[in-house]
């Protein structure tokens, strides 16, 4: 089994080349759930597999509190040990494990210190802020979801431009892009393989808003005005979890897909076309994964079980 225990560590990089056919041919929501679905597998096995690994590998260090028997030779010739392998993998996970958790505070620290930050004004659902600094980012959470604008933007915008931004705002809400953006960082700390993947997403989490605000709008122009607008003054979000319309990315790609053709909406692309090949590709590359760091997950449970002293 010991091939089952690292495959899953290399498996990330067979999803970078649907990242990139997704972008440009999936619908944006089918792109961002899929590719997301993709990330968060992908990053839990493989960080199941350094789990595996440094237990493996702790067991043989001198002084371990890992029962004597789980360092016994016949369980070593039945599990994948490697001793250096599997003490590389103490600090790996650690490394794995700090980074997702100072992800996780630093997007809530900035969730909050925005909350509060509002804490004066009315309860409505936008928040005008007073500020020259132009920026404008969907904040959720607390009493309500709001979104977020200072006056420094609203002034460079025209009064079709701020319904764009606004609508804008309201689809992050509403389609909660926020988890999406959350689930693909953490999945990039835990395995860098899948960095492409979390760009790819917030790419396509920002045209899955555009989509939906040209919709409410009712111009697909109007919407791409105000993106170009607000990219060229706008500092961005706060944070990279939190979605808003000037977020850092490729403006010009959005702006062009806004000035032609909208999208087609499909659920699922065929098998038998190119991005349809590397979307079957990724998904069959995700449970590929899951089910080898299942398989060596539960072998070694067995095993370490069964070797366990009563």
């Amino acid at each position: 089994m010991g091939v089952f225990v690292f495959l899953p560590l290399v498996l990330p990089l067979t999803a970078w080349p649907v990242a990139r056919l997704a972008e440009h041919h999936l619908h944006p929501r089918t792109a961002t759930r899929l590719l997301t679905g993709v990330a968060a597998v992908m990053a839990v096995c493989s960080t199941v597999c350094l789990a595996l690994a440094m237990v493996v590998g702790t067991a043989q260090l001198p002084g371990n509190p890992l029962p004597d028997g789980w360092s016994d030779p016949e369980v070593r010739a039945a599990v994948p040990y490697d001793e250096v392998v599997g003490k590389a993998a103490i600090p790996a996970l650690c490394a794995v494990l700090v980074a997702c958790g100072r992800t996780l505070w630093r997007h809530g620290r900035v969730r909050r210190r925005a909350h509060r930050a509002l804490a004066g004004l009315r309860e409505t659902e936008v928040a005008v802020l007073s500020d020259g600094v132009p920026y404008a980012y969907a904040l959720p959470g607390g009493r309500r979801d709001r979104v977020v604008v200072t006056t420094g933007l609203l002034e460079r915008l025209g009064p079709a431009e701020r319904r764009a931004l606004f609508a804008h705002e309201r689809a992050h809400l509403a389609a909660r892009h926020h988890r999406f953006l959350l689930a693909v960082q953490l999945a990039a700390r835990a395995n860098p393989f899948l960095r492409p993947l979390r760009t790819a997403v917030a790419y396509t989490a920002e045209r899955w808003a555009d989509e939906d605000a040209a919709q409410a709008v009712g111009s697909r122009r109007t919407v791409a005005h105000a993106i170009g607008k607000a990219a060229l003054v706008s500092r961005g979000t706060p944070v990279a979890t939190l979605a808003g319309l000037a977020a850092p990315g490729p403006v010009p790609r959005r702006v062009a897909a806004l000035l032609g053709p909208a999208p087609a909406v499909r659920r699922w692309p065929s098998l038998f076309t190119l991005v349809g090949l590397a979307a079957w590709g990724a998904a069959a590359g995700a449970a590929v994964s899951a089910m080898s760091s299942a398989n060596s997950a539960v072998t070694m449970a067995l095993i370490l079980y069964a070797a366990t002293p009563l």
